[in-house]
């Protein structure tokens, strides 16, 4: 079969909010054209939207590297590899309660890595100012927060966290002043 009637299939699923019928014909699609690197593409992106990221990495891999001329495949590829790095530092972070100062530092390399696989990801940057602010490293938080509000002025959210960590750190001088 053609791969035009599998991925109209797979755009029908997906308008009927059908994830994984829409992953069914994307994955017919690329067994019946495993060099296509816009199949791989396009499967990867559903994959993604359904939170199932290691699929969605597989794909968006292979359609790189068939397509190396397409820097857009390169560039989701590397986005994904940041998504994965971000999750992999939150359950570091997550997981310490009192988290050893090591562990800390771990989860600031892989957020660095995140952000230099995908400079405009901007959950990479928030968790780099948390795990900086968890390290008492404020001056670090606060720019590290400065650099995600000017890629997304307009995020409220942003400029919240931004605040309470203002409280954060005003504690933090309060409490090792006495």
């Amino acid at each position: 079969m053609k791969k035009e009637p599998l991925v109209q299939q797979a755009y029908h699923c997906i308008l009927q909010n059908d994830f994984e019928g829409a992953l069914h014909w994307f994955e017919a699609a690329v067994a019946e054209n495993p060099e296509d690197a816009d199949i791989h593409y396009r499967c990867s992106v559903t994959y993604a939207r359904s939170n199932r990221l290691e699929q969605a990495m597989q794909h968006a891999l292979q359609a790189s590297t068939l397509a190396p001329e397409k820097p857009e495949y390169r560039l989701y590829y590397n986005h994904l590899r940041a998504m994965r790095l971000v999750q992999d530092a939150r359950r570091i972070i997550d997981t310490l309660t009192a988290a050893p100062a090591s562990e800390l530092y771990r989860a600031v390399s892989i957020l660095k890595e995140a952000n230099q696989l995908d400079p405009l990801y901007g959950d990479a940057y928030i968790w780099l100012a948390l795990a900086y602010s968890q390290l008492n490293e404020h001056a670090r938080a606060f720019s590290t927060l400065k650099e995600v509000i000017a890629l997304q002025p307009n995020d409220h959210a942003l400029q919240e966290t931004f605040e309470q960590l203002k409280i954060r750190l005003n504690t933090y001088l309060h409490d090792s002043s006495d």
